[in-house]
């Protein structure tokens, strides 16, 4: 029961947050809309930014999900490394179609939708280094170029986003994933 609570009151934070703003938003905002009592919220939230935090959290952490998913296919590294970058193909594809994307969720406080980004990007190098270590260990993989590839990756998914914004055709969207995962997977491999 607890839990249920806590999760509920950071769901109505979060689309308090999103209407309105975080700093327009207050304890007895998000009292009111959760139909529970400033009692209630203190019982599992300090203040404010503590449960702004905790939405920071949840968002940063739906988001790598199904890329965590990916390190516990029975699968080589090589597979895993393909499917993580597949994942994050589709994810950058959804968030072009989705309207309640984490950007318009967040759309007037910028600093708090960056710091969303920054968390979930840190999550997602940790998840494509426990990859690239079990190629490295399983000699799939060379060690410097999985090192260069860490922050190349984080770099062409800035790009494509801009780019699948840019391509009406599904054939080009296909290809241009086809060919920078192929060229991702060459780059680490040992040849």
């Amino acid at each position: 029961m607890a839990v249920k609570t806590r999760e509920k009151l950071i769901d109505v934070a979060r689309q308090l947050f999103a209407r309105n703003g975080v700093e327009n938003t207050t304890m007895n905002d998000i009292a009111e809309a959760s139909d529970k009592g400033r009692r209630t919220i203190y019982t599992y939230f300090k203040n404010k930014l503590e449960i702004f935090n905790a939405v920071v959290e949840r968002e940063s952490e739906e988001a790598v999900v199904n890329l965590r998913e990916v390190l516990q296919l029975d699968a080589s590294p090589k597979f895993k490394l393909e499917q993580y970058l597949r994942i994050k193909f589709k994810l950058a594809q959804e968030a072009l179609i989705r309207q309640d994307s984490l950007a318009s969720y967040f759309s007037i406080e910028w600093k708090r939708f960056n710091r969303i980004k920054r968390l979930t990007a840190v999550k997602e190098n940790e998840i494509l280094q426990t990859i690239f270590k079990d190629g490295i260990a399983l000699g799939e993989f060379n060690e410097l170029q999985t090192k260069r590839m860490l922050s190349l990756i984080s770099v062409v998914f800035q790009g494509v986003n801009s780019i699948l914004e840019n391509i009406a055709d599904e054939k080009d969207k296909a290809d241009l994933e086809n060919n920078i995962i192929e060229f991702i997977i060459y780059g680490v491999k040992i040849k």
